[in-house]
């Protein structure tokens, strides 16, 4: 049975290194396929000449590009209040000081000089150095400049400094003749040749310079309007004036930036090839490393791959063909889907991805990408736990609204008037509103397909009206009863350690079904006095006993549940035994080898934070019910036994369940018990009045 199960693991391994990778390959190539390409301007034109084709209309939407000449009048103009970038070099004063004081001791004409004309030659070479000295050239260009200013860089901080404020050779050498005292005479200080002490030490820093430039002239906006899809630009006969050449010229860049020309469109499809790798490359990763189990499940795998790939492609087909605004395409949809089935961050990470992909193909990929992402963002938060189809329709709302403030605050913050605001655009957004609102059939859709389960199914299927639970309750009512304090404790138990609780509520619910097929052989639906395991072989009982985990399998899927709730059927004794027939078997024969295979439950054992929370609230509740008495302390050392020896035995190592969160459980239980097996007060008997 090992060897089959080991063989078993390997084929599925295989499969997923196998399906995985080619399911993400030919998302890859299907989204690269249908990336838009559109050729060159196939019209020619000039303006005051008439306009020679039909109609135009604008196909997509596109911005409208000032002419050369004028972005770069308007570069140039706000230029003149640039301030370029200079350095210090501190080592120039060092240096003309240090030569200074060698030629004092040197030359003739210093060495004459007493010490009073030394000691201020050397204060005020130092003066003026830290003051700072500059070319005439530099110095002139600045001082004739709009700001009269530049920035000296010190370290990592840059000062903006007057010109005023710094010297040139020559005003540095007239500062020190012209700020001598009285009693020292001007011939003396200069037959010191004090100028052969002077060098610049303000340095031009073109490299910071030609960066900070560009990044000034980047306040100049390339654009001056925006063309929306539909709108007319011109017709057969008009003349082609200023501004409409100026439209046309803009529609041409846009068109041929798309295409690159027939040369390269090679290339292009290389670099589409190459993108789309990276970015679902990266949701593999994703899945890989911190989503094994998801990675590994290829149902899961090509569920979201299909979203993904299906809002990329239809993002293409739609800008391609110009079918409508991309803003109608409800992406939330992406993200309501994988949050509701998966989880919150692996729905964040695909929408990012998604978000990425589509704007490569829309005019306006940054305002795109603002909006989308923030909207996925709002839909994560307002679907934290699904409970409730309501729900989706309330996240619709929210959507609606998160859309519209991005787009005004996103039109205030580039254009800064509020009549920039396009109430198109708005309407586009009440059409993205109306299909996410019917997202909560793609649920249903999903489900049925997939064999998913939501929130909301789950809460559904919780019902303990529905015929399986009722069937159970009839059958076999002290498991329904069982079964229901399982729910409870284990409900309590996964909300405060953050588990998802309505998968542990519905599936404490079915995770005994399987005692319908042999009610009685269960101690908690036997009358008093009444043993059907009297005279059977230890054996037979633990067959019957073991078998109520494949029966319950069984019955699941007959009654269509899915298997995450079959999960809780499969594990909740893990690869334990029934140790009442086990240790028996093992007191009635001594000293003989036992078979583990006939005394062991299938498995497998654990592997969420819910499948461990609800085995051990089914053991902590079985066990709890032959205490001899309820205290506190009873229950804590029953509650700690059973959990303890869970963990000895290996049950949990598969769970993602830390040791605070299991002592954060047992905390529960035992609180739990505490007020299901309260000591109740004794009402007093009416006496009869005499």
């Amino acid at each position: 049975m090992g060897n089959i199960n080991i063989s078993s693991q390997k084929k599925i391994r295989i499969r997923t290194r196998v399906f995985v990778p080619m399911i993400f390959m030919i998302a890859i190539l299907l989204i690269t396929y249908f990336f838009p390409r559109q050729g060159k301007f196939q019209y020619s034109f000039s303006e005051g000449r008439p306009w020679r084709y039909g109609l135009l209309t604008a196909p997509f939407d596109f911005p409208v590009y000032k002419s050369a000449e004028q972005l770069k009048r308007e570069q140039d103009s706000i230029l003149a209040f640039f301030e370029p970038y200079y350095i210090i070099d501190n080592q120039v004063m060092k240096n003309a000081l240090a030569e200074f004081d060698a030629d004092r001791n040197t030359k003739s004409n210093l060495k004459n000089l007493e010490p009073a004309y030394i000691h201020y030659i050397r204060n005020k070479l130092t003066e003026v150095y830290n003051q700072g000295i500059m070319s005439v050239e530099d110095y002139e260009r600045i001082a004739s400049s709009a700001t009269r200013s530049f920035r000296l860089k010190e370290g990592n901080v840059a000062n903006s400094r007057d010109i005023e404020s710094i010297h040139t050779i020559r005003s540095a050498y007239e500062k020190i003749l012209n700020e001598r005292p009285k009693h020292l005479d001007e011939n003396k200080l200069k037959s010191a040749d004090i100028n052969n002490y002077l060098k610049e030490n303000i340095i031009y820093d073109a490299s910071t310079s030609e960066k900070a430039k560009r990044e000034f002239i980047q306040q100049v906006s390339p654009t001056i309007g925006m063309i929306q899809a539909g709108q007319r630009i011109i017709d057969q006969g008009e003349i082609v004036d200023a501004q409409t050449y100026t439209i046309l010229s803009s529609l041409k860049r846009v068109i041929e930036e798309r295409s690159g020309g027939v040369g390269s469109d090679s290339w292009r499809l290389v670099g589409e090839f190459l993108l789309v790798l990276i970015l679902l490359g990266s949701f593999y990763l994703y899945l890989l490393f911190f989503r094994p189990r998801e990675f590994r499940n290829r149902k899961n795998v090509t569920f979201m791959l299909l979203i993904i790939t299906f809002f990329v492609i239809l993002t293409a087909i739609t800008v391609k063909f110009n079918l409508f605004n991309v803003y109608i395409i409800p992406y939330a949809i992406v993200t309501i889907l994988i949050r509701t089935f998966i989880d919150s961050r692996t729905a964040l990470f695909a929408s990012i991805v998604t978000i990425l992909l589509s704007s490569l193909m829309v005019p306006y990929p940054f305002e795109f990408i603002v909006i989308q992402i923030t909207v996925a963002m709002v839909s994560i938060f307002v679907l934290k736990e699904l409970s409730e189809r309501s729900q989706l329709i309330q996240s619709s709302f929210f959507i609606l609204i998160t859309y519209i403030l991005a787009y005004v605050g996103l039109t205030l913050y580039a254009e800064g008037d509020i009549k920039k605001v396009n109430g198109m655009i708005l309407v586009y957004f009440l059409i993205n509103f109306i299909f996410i609102m019917f997202s909560y059939l793609l649920v249903y859709i999903f489900e049925k397909s997939f064999g998913f389960i939501s929130g909301v199914s789950m809460v559904e299927l919780a019902n303990i009206n529905k015929p399986l639970l009722k069937e159970l309750s009839e059958k076999a009512p002290g498991t329904f009863q069982h079964s229901m304090q399982v729910s409870n404790l284990a409900t309590a138990a996964a909300t405060k350690i953050g588990a998802n609780a309505s998968l542990v509520r519905t599936g404490a619910l079915y995770h005994d079904i399987g005692k319908m097929v042999n009610p009685a052989f269960f101690t908690e639906n036997q009358a008093p006095g009444i043993n059907p395991h009297a005279g059977l072989p230890f054996e037979e009982s633990a067959r019957i006993i073991i078998n109520h985990v494949k029966d319950g399998v069984k019955i699941a899927k007959q009654n269509g549940l899915p298997q995450q709730i079959i999960d809780f059927i499969e594990t909740h004794h893990g690869t334990s035994v029934p140790k009442y027939f086990y240790i028996s078997w093992k007191n009635v024969n001594p000293g003989k080898e036992i078979d583990e295979e006939v005394f062991r439950y299938p498995g497998p054992n654990p592997f969420s934070k819910e499948t461990a929370i609800m085995m051990m609230a089914d053991a902590v509740e079985a066990s709890s019910r032959s205490l001899p008495e309820y205290s506190e302390e009873s229950i804590r050392n029953l509650v700690n036994k059973i959990i303890d020896d869970q963990l000895e035995e290996g049950y949990f190592k598969k769970a993602p369940i830390t040791f605070k969160d299991i002592d954060t459980v047992k905390g529960v239980f035992v609180d739990k018990l505490k007020t299901i097996y309260h000591t109740r007060i004794a009402y007093p008997e009416l006496k009869t009045q005499i």
